[in-house]
């Protein structure tokens, strides 16, 4: 049995915030932003750009180019952020109403950027053990800038966020876009360096809090977490995509495109020259930012629209998430 990527399906929001803008929010030379961060521009939520109502628009967007009835579907996956248009509520159920999926159950899942390969694994295991389940829509949307403030510098690494929506359709036995084998790695030692340090139960949210700005991503140990990132973090980058590769019968030197997140110029460079990948074999999303688990998405459908991806090409889907996880999948595209 196989699982293979019937469609995929993206919403951008219109609205835009440049490198300029970011530079003079954040009082940095804008060569900063533009060369070292590698930010052009990125997308921001409108005012009609909910983090749920950009999953739907991008679930609409894939059943279309799959030309798939939403009764088609068996199970849908929210994989958006908790962000989103109210708290404590179940997404997915939300998503399944709208897009009229009147025949499928659903329910969201969540490993901050790493979602969407986690998503893919967790579904490919289903659709295996569950013959009821045979069309998986996964699909969400993100808008993690709202909580950044460009003063904090504790952030900087995070004034790439962006917004918007991305959705996949998974099959079983469809012949074409084969998911292989995926790799997760996760370590706690940072579960609580990267947080929003009150609205929750150990904080509830008060005015005050509201008035200081302390509803916003901040980090609670810069150096620590800076320190042991650098130990850990390119190397397990890595890591993943060699197992998945290993996994799925191939290694590296098969791997033709590499369907990467947005990080900082140097670290994607490093990552393409420790593979031995050219420049094309990816797409680095300086006119995109960082929309979280929706990069993935973004980036192979980014390669498909340039002519990146053929036959027989070998594809890997990395991530890298606060909390800290790492994953990779690999898949065969096109067909056979």
């Amino acid at each position: 049995m196989t699982v293979g990527i019937v469609s995929t399906g993206m919403y951008i929001p219109k609205t835009k915030m440049t490198g300029e803008e970011i530079a003079e929010r954040a009082n940095l030379p804008v060569d900063i932003v533009k060369t070292k961060m590698g930010i052009t521009e990125k997308p921001v939520p409108g005012e009609h750009d909910h983090t749920v109502a950009m999953g739907v628009w991008a679930a609409q967007a894939a059943l279309r180019k799959g030309n798939i009835d939403a009764k088609e579907i068996d199970l849908i996956i929210y994989i958006g952020e908790e962000h989103k248009e109210y708290p404590l509520w179940t997404a997915a159920i939300k998503i399944q109403e709208e897009i009229g999926a009147h025949h499928a159950w659903a329910f969201d899942v969540a490993l901050r950027c790493g979602t969407t390969i986690m998503a893919i694994k967790v579904a490919k295991s289903l659709m295996l053990t569950d013959e009821s389940i045979r069309t998986v829509l996964l699909t969400g949307g993100y808008r993690n800038g709202d909580f950044i403030d460009y003063e904090n510098e504790r952030t900087r690494f995070m004034f790439n966020l962006g917004a918007g929506g991305a959705a996949m359709i998974l099959r079983r036995n469809h012949s074409e876009n084969i998911i292989l084998e995926t790799e997760m790695m996760t370590d706690g030692s940072f579960s609580e360096d990267v947080v929003v340090p009150v609205g929750g139960t150990k904080s509830p949210l008060t005015a005050e809090d509201l008035e200081n700005g302390l509803y916003r991503l901040d980090v609670l140990d810069p150096v620590g977490m800076k320190a042991r990132l650098e130990q850990k973090s390119m190397q397990n980058f890595l890591k993943v995509i060699r197992i998945s590769l290993q996994k799925s019968g191939l290694t590296e030197k098969d791997l033709d495109y590499l369907a990467i997140l947005h990080m900082k110029r140097s670290a994607h460079d490093y990552v393409l020259r420790e593979l031995g990948l050219a420049e094309d074999q990816s797409i680095y999303l300086h006119e995109y930012g960082h929309i979280g688990q929706m990069d993935q998405i973004l980036s192979l459908e980014l390669a498909q629209q340039a002519g990146k991806l053929k036959d027989g090409d070998v594809a890997v889907l990395v991530s890298a998430g606060i909390g800290y996880a790492w994953g990779a999948v690999t898949v065969k595209w096109g067909g056979e």
